[in-house]
């Protein structure tokens, strides 16, 4: 049985099938997949886009979606082996999987890290307990990585620029208020260097380096397709040439859980928003976000309103992706 928690565990071929199959949904939306099945959507986190895209989906394949609210209107559930449950937690994940399994066919799950210790959240611990112990397939609706974002960026960028391998796919870092989850851009570098694009990576400093596991996947995905991986702080130089800019914001991993110490290193990066000058400097190049964005701070309104942004397109990919990723799971569990 497998599960889709992140793209590291699924060939480059398997996910190309399912953007494939995603076409062929946004064409014929309906399906039989789930006909008599049931998914439960575990939502820790709020959502509008993930909910509605996926309790949507399981409706147009035939199933029953039921959407929990894990934070409130469900039992506290501990995941922790071994831990003595003295405190809030009033539910082992052991049981929680076990039994949710025996009322559902899929189990996907929404939840965030905490911002409290990288260290071990850098491990994803409560969506892989759920997979360890949960009898059906497992999602990942967005934790430390978001594999749906993945397939409709990828989904959205071969849509409007054809063949990506060899072209050059710009991440960069842009201005939030706040410092903000890693997962959208480890998700990103994920599947750019995957389906065989040069992966530039735009920071204000250094300490916004990516974690390890996610620098290093990517580098050895572009050492097998033959491309490359760089890191820059200069604006200039990442923007030139590029066919695909993504924009995202991030905490950076060294004050993780203590960001007032990183003011002085997010103050750097108070030009880094896409504006008009930066896209100009590019080869025709499309640009993107995963929404939500904050407009005239992440990205500037002219470009956002302009033929090249791609994010609405991205945003209605999820629908189709989720979709032929679901169909996938259920009948591989099926056999």
């Amino acid at each position: 049985m497998r599960h889709f928690l992140t793209t590291e565990d699924w060939s480059r071929e398997d996910l190309q099938a399912m953007i494939d199959r995603a076409r062929a949904f946004r064409e014929s939306p309906e399906g039989d997949a789930l006909r008599g099945k049931s998914v439960a959507l575990m939502f820790f986190n709020p959502s509008l886009r993930t909910r509605s895209s996926f309790d949507i989906g399981v409706h147009q394949l035939g199933g029953h979606a039921i959407v929990l609210d894990a934070q409130g209107q469900t039992w506290p559930v501990e995941f922790e082996e071994g831990a003595v449950m003295d405190g809030g937690p009033e539910e082992h994940v052991k049981e929680a999987a076990r039994v949710l399994s025996r009322y559902v066919d899929l189990i996907a799950i929404r939840c965030f890290p905490k911002f409290q210790d990288w260290s071990a959240e850098r491990k994803d611990p409560l969506i892989t307990a759920y997979a360890r112990h949960a009898t059906v397939p497992v999602i990942n609706m967005e934790t430390i990585v978001h594999p749906c974002q993945e397939l409709a960026i990828m989904m959205a960028l071969q849509d409007r620029i054809g063949d990506v391998r060899g072209k050059d796919f710009l991440l960069t870092w842009v201005p939030h208020p706040k410092p903000l989850n890693t997962a959208v851009a480890n998700s990103a570098v994920l599947m750019a260097s995957k389906m065989g694009m040069n992966v530039r990576l735009l920071v204000p400093d250094e300490v916004y380096r990516l974690d390890e596991r996610y620098m290093g996947a990517a580098e050895r995905f572009c050492a097998d397709a033959g491309t490359s991986l760089t890191v820059t702080t200069d604006p200039t130089e990442a923007y030139a040439g590029a066919h695909a800019v993504y924009g995202k914001s991030w905490g950076a991993l060294p004050f993780y859980g203590n960001w007032d110490a990183e003011a002085p290193y997010r103050a750097k990066g108070a030009g880094f928003m896409i504006d008009e000058a930066k896209m100009a400097l590019t080869d025709g190049g499309v640009v993107s976000h995963c929404l939500p964005m904050r407009r005239n701070v992440k990205i500037a309104d002219a470009v956002v309103d302009g033929p090249d942004f791609l994010g609405i397109e991205e945003a209605e990919n999820r629908l189709h992706v989720q979709k032929a990723m679901m169909e996938r799971l259920i009948k591989e569990a099926d056999g």
